[in-house]
């Protein structure tokens, strides 16, 4: 799968409830980062970050995942599960920094957007943090495929993580993250765990 993304897009800022949405942009600011100029907001980084990695080296241990679903466009549309891994420290100084300096892990498998789009409300997103739950949400706290897709197309080759959950005690960093997507309907996950490795900062 990771062959065929050529452009990686993150898309931020797009909870479609406002307090959960006011929330979210609380959390952040605590640890120093400014509210977004936009909402939902679309950052560019390199297409090289998305990988299926169970392991992940990171600059000092400042960095956490948030679980997204993550929409693939090749000859079809696909859904994935994915980390938009990121750099706290970083996001304070600037958030499209901060996205780009680390690995974005994602699911091997996806799904057709088709085969999930007719009860697409009913699909869950959960993350745990070392084995401890930190996020828990349906995909509807974020906003639709098509209205994402609307704001920004993709083209073949394309990939996007669609935004995330709230966390549950707060933001934190983890030596092992994992994460799945449900579907309760059709009775099947797409999952995806991955250690992180911390290298030490020198200067």
């Amino acid at each position: 799968m990771s062959s065929v993304v050529k452009e990686l897009v993150i898309a931020g800022w797009t909870g479609r409830d406002e307090a959960a949405l006011r929330k979210h942009i609380r959390e952040l600011e605590q640890i120093g980062v400014r509210a977004p100029k936009t909402t939902p907001i679309f950052y560019r980084v390199s297409a090289d970050l998305f990988c299926h990695s169970g392991e992940i080296q990171v600059s000092g241990p400042d960095t956490s995942g948030e679980v997204e679903f993550v929409l693939i466009k090749g000859e079809e549309l696909r859904v994935a599960v994915g980390s938009d891994h990121t750099d706290r420290k970083a996001e304070a100084i600037g958030v499209s920094l901060s996205k780009q300096l680390c690995a974005k892990p994602v699911s091997k498998e996806s799904w057709r957007y088709d085969e999930v789009k007719p009860h697409w409300e009913r699909l869950v997103l959960r993350a745990w943090a070392d084995g401890e739950p930190y996020q828990e949400g349906p995909v509807t706290a974020m906003r639709s495929p098509e209205d994402l897709l609307r704001r920004y197309a993709l083209k073949p080759g394309w990939a996007m993580f669609c935004g995330t959950l709230a966390a549950k005690g707060g933001i934190r960093p983890a030596e092992r993250f994992t994460m799945e997507l449900e579907d309760p309907v059709l009775g099947r996950k797409l999952r995806h765990e991955y250690a992180v490795k911390v290298l030490p900062v020198e200067g």
